[in-house]
């Protein structure tokens, strides 16, 4: 049993969520993330401030933020894309944002409508307005892998990096995988390059996919990097829009199993995230993925080969 713990940051509710077409009602979003809270989840990214009109589904950001922020020992961080969203987001009581850009140049046009060095600029202006006591979080999307480009180049994602560090330095980095293309070795060589690079940054976070199936084998290497922050989304929710055939992040149910048999503590009880996690997997139009919900959920065959 080792002293470390491993923090699951549940991005259901926002990753998971938003690649949804038909629009869930608050109150059901709210019973849910209710029941991760139950489940011991103590940080969540329960949303998102963007364009209603791009994003419908997170429409209601202000009021899912504010309800989520009154449950006991939850940090909530919502992601802005911009400037723009980035004070709404302030305006509206935040006080830990996620801010994203890619290192895909065509990526980041596509989802942020932005070259990677003009949300360079947004990110250091919004650090210039934020307030005593607000946290940031900084997603480095295609980190590893762009859907149009393939493999990033490691140096390409440094050399981001060293634009972003001296900003913020006491902000966590997130290293994404977006298209859930990466294979293990290549996300501890990459995390091991940033942090012999960028000592000053102590505090790293991955975030993956499971589009090839890969997605607890990259957050156990994450680990083993010396990782203790990974996102995961219960029943597997969510997907990228850019990236065809991207399933949503690893299922934080296959993360909490994982660590659980690996004897390091994530906080989560397990049967409880189940029960959130079923619910998820049957709302219409969700894209879901993830092993050990069916397992745990299945009665076992009598006869086995």
């Amino acid at each position: 049993m080792t002293d470390r713990k491993l923090t699951i940051v549940e991005v259901g509710p926002r990753d998971g969520f938003q690649s949804i077409a038909e629009v869930i009602p608050t109150p059901v979003k709210w019973d849910l993330v209710e029941q991760l809270h139950a489940a011991g989840v103590r940080r969540m990214e329960a949303t998102a401030f963007v364009s209603p009109t791009a994003v419908p589904q997170l429409a209601d950001a202000g009021e899912i933020m504010r309800r989520a922020q009154a449950l006991p020992g939850l940090d909530v961080q919502v992601l802005v894309p911009n400037l723009r969203n980035a004070q709404k987001a302030l305006d509206a009581g935040a006080d830990h944002l996620a801010f994203v850009l890619s290192v895909s140049d065509k990526h980041n046009q596509n989802n942020v409508r932005r070259t990677p060095h003009e949300s360079v600029e947004d990110y250091r202006a919004i650090a210039a307005l934020m307030p005593d006591g607000v946290r940031m979080r900084l997603n480095v999307a295609t980190a590893f892998d762009c859907p149009w480009d393939g493999k990033m180049d490691p140096a390409k994602t440094l050399a981001l990096l060293e634009l972003l560090i001296d900003i913020l330095p006491d902000a966590e980095i997130c290293l994404c995988d977006t298209t859930g293309r990466v294979t293990p070795d290549r996300v501890s060589t990459l995390f091991k390059a940033a942090q012999a690079r960028f000592q000053k940054a102590a505090n790293w976070a991955y975030h993956g996919h499971d589009t090839y199936g890969l997605g607890v084998a990259n957050v156990v290497a994450a680990w083993q990097a010396g990782v203790d922050v990974v996102d995961a989304s219960f029943a597997g929710l969510g997907g990228c829009p850019f990236a065809p055939g991207a399933t949503g992040n690893v299922a934080t149910e296959d993360v909490a199993w994982t660590f659980q048999e690996m004897g390091i503590a994530t906080g989560i009880d397990l049967a409880k995230l189940l029960e959130a996690a079923i619910e998820g997997a049957r709302l219409p139009g969700a894209l879901i993925g993830g092993r050990v919900r069916d397992v745990l959920t299945t009665k076992s065959a009598e006869v086995c080969s």
